[in-house]
């Protein structure tokens, strides 16, 4: 677990697909220009493994550990795209910075890297 001080990020575990599954299915969670594609359990697997690409996701969790969205990596080459989501109800509050700032971190520190970008969405 990659502790920090108003949240932890803990690898996304199997137990946490129906929950994932929900977010991403669900238009406000993910964001108005992001595409209205809904996801059954086998896509959802298929997507969340990765393929040939080194990927992981990370739950956002807050300290009483309430699962309030996910972050996550792909590597491409020696670069990592980087990324998150958080639920509505929690935006605004610095968890997104936080959480972006502790996988920033994770990957300078445990993963040989030239270049890390994040793609945004408004």
């Amino acid at each position: 677990m990659l502790r920090g001080k108003n949240v932890n990020l803990r690898v996304r575990e199997r137990e946490d697909l129906p929950m994932f599954m929900e977010w991403m299915n669900d238009p406000e969670v993910m964001g108005e220009y992001q595409p209205f594609i809904q996801y059954n359990r086998e896509e959802m697997e298929k997507m969340l493994d990765g393929g040939p690409l080194e990927r992981k996701t990370f739950m956002i969790e807050k300290k009483d550990g309430s699962k309030i969205g996910y972050t996550g990596y792909t590597r491409f080459g020696p670069n990592f795209e980087i990324g998150y989501t958080i639920i509505p109800n929690e935006r605004g509050k610095g968890y997104g910075t936080e959480a972006i700032k502790i996988i920033v971190d994770y990957l300078f520190l445990s993963k040989e890297t030239c270049r890390i970008q994040a793609h945004t969405d408004v």
